[in-house]
């Protein structure tokens, strides 16, 4: 004897999105976009479903007083950049989902992030300030904020304690049993090293010596903050810690600086080609 086997009703099931990402005026969706919810234009951003929350940022164009014709493609330009670093944070943010300590996103995401931002709304405030009035304080707009109660604001997937000898680490999913950073490990935080600018610059004018000299202590204070990091930090992340938290944020600062250094000499003469080859510096034990 045969028994009939029920029946399921078939239901359409429609996907919305798929880490989509949309730049608006400063802001950047990632994740899975909940069905029906968009975006606004003014700093906000949509929610996003089980996702790692999203990065926002205070928009800098509406803050911009008029642009003279002849900064305006460069402002354009550093506008965009402005949107695709919002992206590629947002990006990083769904990618690293579960990395890291509970100050992960802080430190690896949001702080270079902000170093970025206050590197090109300087570009920006330049290029206005060639033939208007220089535009002040648009630094104020560099930090952004994460949104949201992703997976990555905290870590850990309900904040549970991991497995591996890091376990109760409520941030560091993914990482267990990892004793320390790329380079790192062993409880020894090493030392970082970077090329040296001073002994790579032409003859310095002397109405720029003051100026190349605040910055050339300035690349030496960035590495000792990095260092310092570097020590405060260790155990920490993943095997891209070091790299992304610290090195690669490093650069960034030190690009501008070097780029300031080249500037303040190029007033009044030749202006030094190629400095920001020194910018990358590198983990030794």
């Amino acid at each position: 004897m045969s028994r009939a086997l029920p029946k399921y009703n078939k239901r359409r099931v429609t996907f919305i999105g798929g880490a989509a990402a949309v730049a608006l005026s400063g802001t950047v969706i990632a994740g899975f976009a909940l069905a029906g919810e968009g975006s606004k234009s003014d700093g906000t951003s949509a929610r996003t479903l089980a996702g790692p929350g999203t990065i926002t940022c205070p928009d800098v164009k509406s803050k911009l007083p008029a642009v003279p014709a002849s900064a305006k493609a460069e402002v354009d330009r550093n506008l965009t950049l402005l949107n695709t670093q919002i992206q590629e944070a947002n990006k990083r943010l769904v990618d690293t989902v579960g990395q890291g300590g509970p100050n992960f996103v802080q430190n690896a995401i949001l702080g270079p992030l902000k170093d970025k931002r206050v590197s090109t709304v300087n570009r920006i405030a330049t290029a206005i300030g060639r033939t208007a009035a220089k535009p002040q304080g648009l630094d104020s707009l560099a930090a952004c904020t994460l949104n949201g109660t992703g997976t990555n604001a905290g870590g850990g997937a309900a904040g549970k304690p991991q497995a591996g000898s890091n376990a109760g680490n409520t941030g560091n999913a993914g990482n267990a049993g990892n004793a320390g950073n790329a380079g790192n490990g062993g409880g020894a935080a090493g030392t970082i090293t970077c090329p040296d600018v001073k002994s790579k610059l032409p003859a310095v004018p002397a109405s720029a010596k003051a100026e190349v000299d605040r910055n050339l202590t300035l690349l030496n204070t960035q590495i000792q903050e990095a260092n310092k990091r570097l020590v405060d930090t260790v155990g920490q992340g993943g095997p891209n810690f070091v790299q992304n938290a610290i090195l690669g944020p490093l650069k960034d600062k030190r690009v501008s600086t070097v780029n300031r250094i080249a500037t303040a000499i190029g007033r009044t003469a030749a202006k030094p080609q190629g400095l920001d080859s020194l910018a990358a510096c590198t983990l030794t034990k």
